[in-house]
């Protein structure tokens, strides 16, 4: 399971590494280009994570046919996900491309003229390539739930070193280079998706391949088998995909209340979610080599041992997670000081921290078995479990706590706290009621 695991979570680190950097380097060029990114990087981020749903569906089949050893079938899903997450590329960044700012003016009224402009720049350079960043989020998975977690790691790597070289030298201008700013980030973030998305394809593409897209079949069993696998992809891929989109809803309701907070919760709350994202990139890279095994054993007939690996990899994810959480209450103000010299921030920030300590091990639990019940085909229980825990629990207390009662940022996080409670136990009763296994993907 750590073998599977500790390559996933790197992976899904470097993923953000690449959004981190370049809002790091924008930053110290200037405070309007770090304005926009704060629009621009984050829509992006936001779009790349909803429309890549079709990768749960993908790293379901894939291990399940890798596991009663159907490799055609697993090649066959692996070619339907990547149409249809190229196509589904295409139909995104389009309309997008077309608006021309006018989206961006829709989404947030109150930012100047300026950084909209700049905001605009960046999309232009890096939504044509979006197709190729689903690519590679449906591809990763496909190696994933092969069992090789490494490779996506290795491309993930190599993008991140294209992207520090060619952002630094185009914001900065370097070397004789034209000083770009924001738009060099741009071009750095666009050439580091074409990068990772052709390097996986080319790794599925090679002869020795365990994913080889080039099998030879008749046209007439290629395009049987396509429709086929696209089916079952889609099956699993539509509900995680309106679980995603809820998600997103409930997480915008939730940032509209911190901003009635003022500046202070804002700035204290951006602190908070940094150094809990490590805990979150963890969950979810263990949450991907339970997923594969759970798949790869339904496929093989063994339920008994697919229950076993989601409670490992969950185990797993509780222990580091827990640790974790003993940092975040020992040293709270140590943690949040490297964000900010604000004693009034500092404060606020290390008050929600102990809140924030609370909640890990259900995180861990809900994100690994919330995976492994995605990567088993029960996407629909997971859609509505999302839905009730995103979009009631979480709102609602935080809305009593945070608004109505005035606990302000404690509130915040006593809500996000009680979304993760609510959903490990809902996550947890359908996970022991055992139905996922008898689930047909």
């Amino acid at each position: 399971m750590w073998a599977l695991a500790w390559p996933a979570i790197t992976h899904m680190f470097l993923l953000t590494l690449v959004f981190l950097v370049n809002r790091a380097m924008v930053g110290r060029h200037s405070t309007t280009a770090l304005a926009a990114t704060q629009i621009c990087t984050t829509l992006t981020w936001s779009i790349i994570s909803m429309c890549s749903a079709t990768s749960a569906g993908t790293l379901a089949v894939v291990a399940r046919s890798i596991g009663a050893r159907d490799r055609a079938g697993a090649v066959a899903a692996v070619r339907a996900s990547l149409v249809f997450a190229a196509a589904l590329g295409v139909l995104v960044a389009g309309p997008l491309l077309w608006t021309k700012g006018a989206m961006l003016r829709l989404l947030f009224p109150q930012a100047d003229a300026e950084v909209i402009a700049q905001a605009d720049d960046y999309l232009q350079i890096v939504l044509p390539v979006l197709p190729l960043a689903f690519l590679e989020a449906v591809a990763a998975s496909a190696l994933q739930g092969a069992g090789d977690t490494r490779t996506p790691l290795l491309a993930a790597s190599a993008g991140n070193v294209v992207n520090v070289i060619l952002s630094a030298l185009l914001i900065f201008g370097w070397f004789g280079l034209p000083e770009m700013g924001l738009r060099g980030a741009a071009v750095g973030t666009a050439a580091t998706m074409a990068i990772e998305g052709l390097l996986l394809i080319a790794v599925l593409s090679a002869r020795g391949s365990p994913l080889p897209l080039f099998r030879r079949e008749g046209v007439e069993h290629r395009q049987r088998a396509f429709r086929d696998a696209l089916n079952r992809v889609l099956r699993v891929s539509l509900p995680a995909f309106a679980e995603r989109a809820t998600y997103q809803a409930g997480y915008t309701g939730f940032v509209v209340m911190i901003g009635l907070l003022g500046a202070a919760a804002m700035a204290a709350n951006q602190a908070l979610v940094s150094i809990e994202s490590v805990c979150f990139l963890s969950a979810e890279g263990f949450g991907i080599a339970a997923g594969a095994l759970v798949a790869q054993k339904l496929g093989e007939g063994n339920p008994r041992e697919a229950a076993s690996a989601g409670r490992t990899s969950a185990g797993l994810a509780i222990v580091l997670l827990s640790a974790f959480g003993l940092v975040f209450a020992l040293v709270p103000r140590a943690l949040i000081q490297p964000f900010t010299q604000d004693e009034g921030i500092v404060a606020l920030g290390a008050s929600s921290l102990y809140i924030a300590a609370v909640a890990q091990p259900f995180m861990a639990f809900a994100m690994v078995i919330g995976t492994a019940l995605r990567a088993a085909g029960a996407t629909r229980a997971v859609f509505v479990v999302t839905l009730v825990s995103s979009l009631v629990v979480r709102l609602v207390v935080t809305w009593l706590l945070a608004i109505k009662l005035g606990y302000g940022l404690v509130g915040v996080w006593v809500g996000s706290t009680a979304d993760w409670m609510v959903r490990s136990a809902m996550l947890g009763a359908i996970w022991a009621r055992g139905r996922w296994r008898e689930i047909s993907v």
